[in-house]
């Protein structure tokens, strides 16, 4: 009886080792069409090559996004922000040709020109502008207001 069931074991075995073997055979068929025709290599080959390839985008994306960082902060030094007032401030003088520009960039920075005309010529005016307020003098009523339609 002993050998009975030895000879029992062995052949439950050997067919366990055989339905394993036709499974790893299916698989590994299956496998090797999705890779047919793409080339003539392996499975393992082809994934291999798409791993490097992942790795290598992941690098590429990584400096594409570093180098976007720093063209965003370097566009924020830019004229970005344009603001112009006509206005009248002499009541001798007709029509309103008296100007104020505003120049910002992204930080609400720049310079505030302004441009007077009266009978006797043209007075011309710049005013430091950081972090939307003047910067060594006071702004006028019109700057600040020139100044609020830029930002």
């Amino acid at each position: 009886m002993p050998i009975e069931l030895v000879f029992l074991g062995l052949v439950v075995a050997f067919v366990w080792l055989l339905v394993i073997t036709f499974l790893f055979w299916r698989t590994n068929n299956h496998y090797n069409k999705l890779t047919n025709g793409i080339s003539e290599r392996s499975l393992k080959q082809v994934l291999e090559g798409l791993l490097k390839d992942v790795e290598l985008s992941k690098k590429e994306v990584e400096s594409l996004k570093s180098y976007t960082r720093k063209l965003e902060e370097e566009g924020l030094l830019h004229i970005q922000k344009v603001g112009l007032i006509r206005f009248n401030p002499f009541k001798d003088t007709g029509g309103d040709q008296s100007f104020i520009l505003s120049l910002l960039d992204g930080k609400n920075t720049g310079v505030i020109i302004s441009g007077l005309y009266s009978r006797s010529g043209t007075r011309w005016y710049a005013k430091k502008v950081k972090d939307g307020k003047g910067e060594d003098y006071e702004l006028s009523d019109e700057e600040r207001k020139s100044l609020k339609e830029a930002q």
